[in-house]
């Protein structure tokens, strides 16, 4: 037998090795997403794709990849789920669906030869190419397909050499992604999700040279700061009128993608990312209103984990030089064009009618709020903001800002703030403070619009602490309720209270005890001018010859809020006052037709 006539069996990719090889890519991602974060130009300057890839990889590392595993197409099923399932901004759910992709070529075999490899890599940049509506050139999608191109079908027995001759390919992919879109070389930059895609590749090709990737304990050493704010920043050569970077996941049976993407065509959604399998969608869109976002997605399956940034927030947020960042909760009831102004952030809480979930004055406005608290059999629930929640935009705003301060909602009466100081322990706990208002509605509003405008004067987060440290205690807030049924229903107020107050033909009034609890503490008789009555109460309780700021809100009852904010400018020296509508964080439990005042000094 000569030489010629011998035969080698081919090298296999075994799922021990797979896995370990994608553990070392993912994790040279996250080591990078602040030097990506701020080459991000495309779609536009936002400075969050290193976070978003980030933030998608760490789920992957969190789960799929913190188990060992013997068969290499389960590895790559369960990383395609995973990564769809945590996938964020338009280079994680491309990423998602490049992995989904490969994952369905490979099926379910145990071990890969390199050829197969190649083949389910192709299948991955075609499922990553047609999940957008507007693939671009110049992207992570160029990157991926040029890698693609560079695994040879008919690799020899060195996968060292086979893997490095279609990183190579995408490297030189990547150098050109100038060329092909002009916001970059306007910039003098590339393409940030092309950059991570070339880091994962760049990661794993260390793991082949050194094998030097110790997997075991994967999941405890992720940072937890990976679930990273995204948001978009200035919206540059977007469409201004799609403000909201809105994304759910969607899961069900046969999932029906293509009728998915025309309902979201016919929004006018711009970004549109349609992400995953039969069984499991990551939609992302930017949009006017995520609210019609994800009804539209309901109509397909079941919405999980739907989230809305405001990008113009987050431009804001890039652009200023300020050295402390101010966010808040949606329990807070404060005026838009303050928040704009003093770019105030927010965390929604989520709102539950029945089996559907929503985010709080975000994916359910409040005027859809107190139409459904009207029409549904189901009474709302409301439910904290989880600290990933809080996770992911403190890491954006620390990623802008020196520190931040989060002025949250009373801990007597939520979760919130638990939620919050989760977040901030596992983020970067010498830099976020949290502050307890012990308060809600516009007390909480007021509060966190003064640390704002401290923020804005350059005020350091001592001394912004200090001052929310001396107003808490002179905030004050009260709220009348026309209508006890919803207190009742909800099980706040004993049901026998009701008939008492009927016939008595009582007005409740209630105000937030030093405690941070809201307590009745008077009432009205007769229904006749009840807001200036109300505000004449209020007046008789407060320090006589103190110039005040206030904020009245409304449950959907705008003109006795009108009435309410006037008779009390005749009672008190009103520096500023604003009517705001309450969020649901009152009106689930006091219902419509409940009036809030919340009152400040005006040094």
């Amino acid at each position: 037998m000569n030489a010629a006539s011998l035969t080698f069996p081919r090298p296999l990719i075994r799922g021990p090795a797979l896995r370990r090889a994608l553990i070392a890519g993912a994790r040279r991602v996250i080591a990078q997403r602040e030097a990506l974060n701020k080459i991000n130009v495309f779609p536009v300057p936002d400075g969050d794709t290193g976070s978003n890839l980030a933030f998608t990889l760490g789920g992957v590392l969190a789960g799929a990849l913190s188990r060992r595993t013997q068969g290499a197409g389960d590895l790559l099923r369960r990383v395609g789920e995973d990564a769809v399932d945590g996938a964020r901004g338009n280079s994680g759910a491309i990423l998602a669906q490049f992995f989904t992709g490969v994952a369905e070529a490979a099926g379910t075999a145990r071990a890969l030869e390199a050829a197969a490899l190649a083949r389910a890599v192709r299948a991955g940049a075609n499922s990553a190419r047609q999940a957008l509506s507007e693939p671009r050139e110049g992207t992570i999608l160029s990157v991926i397909s040029a890698f693609a191109d560079g695994l040879d079908t008919r690799a020899d027995d060195d996968l060292g050499s086979w893997f490095a001759r279609a990183l190579e390919r995408s490297r030189k992919a990547l150098a050109a992604t100038p060329t092909q879109l002009p916001v970059l070389a306007k910039a003098g930059v590339v393409d940030a999700g092309a950059q991570g895609f070339v880091d994962l590749l760049e990661g794993i090709q260390e793991f082949i040279a050194s094998g030097a990737v110790d997997a075991a304990g994967v999941a405890d050493e992720l940072p937890a700061d990976l679930e990273a704010a995204e948001g978009h920043g200035e919206l540059g050569d977007a469409d201004p009128e799609h403000r909201w970077c809105s994304e759910c996941l969607l899961v069900g049976e046969g999932l029906d993608r293509a009728g998915l993407r025309a309902a979201v065509g016919e929004l006018g959604a711009s970004c549109v990312v349609i992400a995953g399998s039969h069984t499991r969608v990551r939609l992302h869109a930017h949009v006017a209103q995520p609210s019609q976002l994800f009804e539209v997605a309901g109509r397909f399956g079941r919405v999980e984990g739907a989230k809305a940034d405001d990008m113009h927030a987050q431009a804001r947020t890039a652009a200023g030089g300020v050295g402390v960042a101010v966010i808040t909760d949606s329990a807070a009831d404060l005026p838009d064009e303050e928040m704009r102004r003093l770019n105030i952030h927010m965390v929604p809480a989520r709102v539950n009618f029945g089996d559907q979930d929503y985010l709080d004055k975000v994916g359910l406005s409040t005027a859809e709020f107190y139409r459904k608290l009207r029409t549904e059999l189901v009474l709302p629930r409301t439910s904290q903001p989880p600290p990933g929640d809080f996770r992911r935009q403190f890491e954006f705003l620390l990623s802008h800002h020196r520190e931040l301060v989060y002025v949250g909602l009373s801990r007597a009466v939520s979760g919130t703030l638990q939620s919050a100081e989760t977040a901030a322990q596992r983020c970067s706990p010498g830099r976020t403070h949290v502050f307890d208002t012990g308060n809600a509605s516009g007390g909480e509003g007021l509060l966190a619009m003064r640390a704002a405008e401290m923020a804005v004067a350059g005020a350091t987060s001592a001394q912004i602490l200090e001052e929310l440290a001396r107003l808490k205690p002179l905030t004050q807030t009260w709220a009348m309720a026309r209508n006890i049924s919803h207190a009742v229903r909800g099980g706040r107020i004993p049901a026998w209270a009701k008939p008492v107050v009927e016939w008595l033909g009582l007005t409740p009034l209630a105000k937030v005890k030093d405690s941070g609890r809201l307590g009745v503490v008077g009432g009205l008789f007769g229904q006749s001018r009840l807001p200036e009555r109300y505000a004449g109460y209020v007046a008789k309780r407060v320090a006589k010859g103190q110039r005040y700021r206030l904020v009245v809100g409304h449950c959907d009852a705008p003109e006795d809020g009108e009435r309410l904010l006037a008779a009390l400018r005749t009672h008190l020296d009103v520096a500023q006052g604003w009517l705001v509508e309450t969020g649901s964080a009152v009106g689930a439990h006091a219902g419509p037709g409940a009036l809030v005042v919340s009152l400040q000094p005006a040094d």
